[in-house]
């Protein structure tokens, strides 16, 4: 996926964020290029520490809205994995995840429009989906 330069990126939040009644704020803005920058899955944690060294006077609870107003108009998801915290993903074409179980990283991993391997009950439509696997990653599996 190719980053956005950064004024269409301003432009794309404001016209996101305006669908849903909201407006971009400066704090929404930083919060929102934490995601884009590392697209690590950060936690609302992590996400708070990354956005306060750009932004000192930011609070938690702003970053919580902030990330709130993100998911809510679409322009980030959230990612549930086992009973560990929410994490934010910036990436909204339909994908899954695989989760490390040695690490705890969250990798993105692309699939098909289409699941065929997934029967949904006759006549129902599926909208989107979670798909998470789990399993050791690359590094983790060369240390073993």
């Amino acid at each position: 996926m190719k980053p956005r330069r950064p004024q269409a990126n301003g432009q794309h939040l404001t016209e996101q964020l305006g669908a849903t009644g909201l407006r971009l704020t400066p704090q929404r803005q930083q919060v929102y290029d934490v995601l884009v920058q590392k697209r690590d899955h950060p936690t609302a944690e992590e996400v708070f520490i990354r956005a306060k060294k750009a932004m000192p006077e930011i609070s938690h609870a702003t970053v919580y809205n902030c990330l709130d107003a993100l998911v809510k108009s679409g322009l980030a998801r959230q990612v549930n994995v086992e009973r560990g915290a929410t994490r934010f993903c910036p990436n909204m074409i339909e994908h899954g995840h695989f989760h490390c179980s040695a690490c705890g990283t969250i990798y993105d991993v692309g699939l098909p429009q289409e699941l065929p391997c997934v029967a949904v009950p006759q006549g129902f439509k599926p909208q989107s989906y979670d798909l998470t696997i789990h399993g050791i990653c690359l590094d983790c599996a060369k240390k073993k």
